[in-house]
């Protein structure tokens, strides 16, 4: 699949799944934009790419902030002079329950991040999308399939289920615009935001994760990836309004 002459924004490109996906996206000859918050981490992915020949535009931006996130397309056309694919990867988690007290407040923390700017950004890029007839791939999650077992993680679950449908919707709307819109659903993967994420002790979140797919095994950053690059490209020109579920059999197991 080649990317080559093609400007692509990655958000929450920093680690994980992002900064893989960047890097893919890269080595297949794309111009890539890098937005995220840490400007260290983003530093380092952006020295990466830098190897392959290739020099992103680094974007250090909080996307739970309206004012920041107006930036990010702007940066990018001015920058670049176009855009082809916009990758709404950035993620947040904060627990709350109904009966803790905390439910709202980790819901606006999370809707900021996970469902708002996902909307403000794709408005942005729509656009400058038509014009080259680009899509959008928002990376959401098994969790959108399921009810979660944890009840602080309702917030999360929640925004999850609604990307879903923010990309049914910006299908149904863009498609007469040749802008498709899709999303990819991980399940547990193994990366930082999954296991090393201050939740407990990451041996024990890793192995039962593990335990807690169909095939005990997790996926890398790179799998995901692979499936985001496939749905950014003309290989999956006739893919819009979908979600594609890549779990290891998490969500039919729980």
């Amino acid at each position: 699949m080649s990317f080559a002459n093609k400007v692509v924004i990655v958000t929450g490109a920093s680690s994980g799944i992002g900064a893989a996906t960047a890097l893919m996206f890269a080595k297949e000859g794309a111009d890539v934009a890098l937005v995220a918050r840490t400007e260290a981490k983003l530093a380092a992915v952006a020295k990466s790419i830098e190897a392959l020949g290739k020099k992103p535009l680094v974007i250090v931006t909080d996307l739970s902030k309206e004012a920041d996130t107006a930036t990010v397309i702007p940066k990018t056309i001015k920058h670049f002079g176009k855009l082809d694919v916009l990758v709404n990867n950035a993620g947040m988690v904060s627990e709350g329950s109904l009966l803790d007290g905390k439910v709202l407040q980790a819901y606006d923390e999370v809707m900021r991040t996970n469902v708002r700017a996902v909307i403000q950004l794709t408005s942005l890029a729509a656009p400058h999308l038509a014009k080259t007839g680009g899509n959008v791939v928002n990376i959401s999650s098994g969790a959108s399939l399921r009810p979660s077992s944890k009840p602080t993680f309702l917030p999360y679950f929640v925004s999850k289920a609604a990307l879903d449908h923010v990309t049914r919707c910006a299908a149904m709307e863009l498609a007469s615009s040749g802008v498709r819109v899709n999303t990819v659903n991980p399940g547990p993967v193994d990366n930082d935001f999954n296991i090393n994420n201050g939740l407990g002790d990451p041996k024990v979140i890793r192995q039962a994760l593990i335990k807690a797919t169909l095939q005990g095994y997790l996926a890398t950053n790179e799998e995901i990836g692979g499936v985001i690059l496939f749905l950014a490209s003309e290989k999956a020109r006739s893919v819009t309004g979908s979600n594609y579920v890549i779990d290891n059999g998490w969500t039919m197991k729980n």
